[in-house]
């Protein structure tokens, strides 16, 4: 049985109970995902704490806070906006504006108070769990204007994850110049498509996919001459980034179920959570040229109670670093900075998409399944489709059942 040897900040599944190393001081983090620009705010407290009610300009701005007990005390859960069809993914701009994907096509923008419906996006495949699916907002969007999207393809054979960029208008009105940069091998019906988008620290492009619903039986997501169940290494031109012998260019990872959940620690690993069968949801650690077993191993069954492939561990096949059983169908996930609670600096945090909560795993502190989980479960919480920190370091959460996007920080904060 062959073990991830996860970064020290974290400890290994199933690991002694000596308490791992903490990422960094939180002092010493930024939040990924956002330009030089996102960060200047942060690092700005006056600006910061205005931050998601400047940006918090849709129908939902001005309803009242709800207020939760937490871990690290009380919490407020703000309506930043509302009346999105099926959300699926956000994207913050440096300016403030906010960009949020409806699966049934549509790519939005909100600023100064206004709801921009984008013109130039791609067509998609919305059927079943297919549609428009990520949004990227690269680092140096100021000077590129680039906007990343990820997205399911009507293709010779069916339907396949595809991603793709494109230039967004100096006025915010349409994305210029789209181009699909990778796409999968086609296959019929409308299942796990995965999927998200995370740049590097080198500036490279990583997109995870899913295995598109072939089951224990189908062993695409084990075949590295396939798209299927993988991660994609990209450069910010769009062409691949990994070259391995007998792996088809551009694939970095393999046996991989359906993430639907991917971010950079602070030290620049890539992480992604990804959804078991029945039990067997999954925390990964993800190293170029690793195989996460799917489906030949699985810490969940079958939807009929059979064990799938060989059990839990198979040789050359990466444990989890945590797992869930029951599932709780991991969405969206950000590695918190700690920049406006200090207690859950190195944590992780996911939205569940059939318990309706955010999870958070205190990563020093081990447990039979990994991680120490924290549920954070309120009204606003049905559905949580993705997760982002703001630049202010509150966490920002997209409700599919509210059709609407959330901001979470501590009371005090405001």
């Amino acid at each position: 049985m062959t073990r991830s040897n996860a970064p020290r900040h974290f400890a290994p599944l199933h690991a002694a109970p000596e308490r791992p190393r903490r990422f960094a001081a939180a002092a010493a983090m930024v939040p990924v995902r956002f330009g030089a620009g996102a960060q200047l705010l942060a690092l700005a407290s006056g600006l910061a704490l205005m931050a998601g009610m400047a940006w918090g300009q849709g129908t939902g701005e001005g309803a009242a806070a709800t207020t939760i007990e937490t871990s690290a005390g009380p919490m407020e859960i703000s309506r930043i906006a509302d009346g999105f069809e099926e959300p699926w993914a956000i994207g913050l701009l440096p300016d403030g504006g906010i960009l949020v994907t409806e699966r049934e096509g549509r790519l939005l923008l909100l600023r100064g108070g206004e709801r921009v419906d984008i013109t130039g996006v791609p067509e998609v495949y919305a059927e079943g769990q297919g549609g428009l699916l990520d949004v990227m907002v690269p680092r140096d969007f100021e000077q590129s204007r680039e906007v990343w999207l990820s997205y399911a393809a009507a293709v010779d054979g069916g339907a396949a994850t595809a991603v793709g960029k494109g230039r967004l208008s100096e006025d915010g009105s349409a994305l210029e110049g789209f181009e699909m940069l990778y796409v999968g091998e086609g296959l019929p019906g409308g299942r796990h498509f995965g999927s998200r988008i995370v740049e590097a620290q080198d500036g490279s492009v990583f997109v995870t996919t899913g295995d598109r619903g072939t089951g224990p039986d189908g062993m695409q997501a084990q075949d590295p001459e396939t798209v299927e169940g993988s991660v994609i290494h990209l450069t910010r031109e769009g062409a691949t980034a990994t070259a391995q012998e007998n792996w088809r260019r551009g694939v970095y990872s393999i046996g991989h179920r359906n993430a639907q959940g991917a971010a950079l620690g602070p030290d620049g690993t890539l992480w992604l959570v990804e959804h078991g069968a029945q039990g067997g949801d999954e925390l990964n650690w993800v190293r170029e040229g690793a195989n996460y077993g799917w489906p030949v191993i699985s810490y969940g069954v079958n939807y009929n109670g059979d064990t799938i492939g060989e059990g839990q561990a198979a040789e050359g096949m990466e444990q989890p670093a945590h797992y869930w059983d029951p599932s709780i169908a991991p969405s969206g996930m950000i590695v918190y900075s700690g920049a406006l609670v200090p207690e859950w600096a190195g944590d992780v945090f996911t939205g569940s998409l059939n318990q309706s909560f955010l999870s958070r795993l205190d990563m020093e502190t081990a447990a039979p399944t990994g991680f120490e989980e924290e549920r954070i479960e309120a009204e606003e919480t049905g559905r949580v489709r993705d997760v982002r920190e703001a630049p202010d370091g509150s966490i920002w959460f997209l409700s599919v059942l509210e059709g609407a996007i959330f901001r979470l920080a501590p009371a005090e904060a405001g």
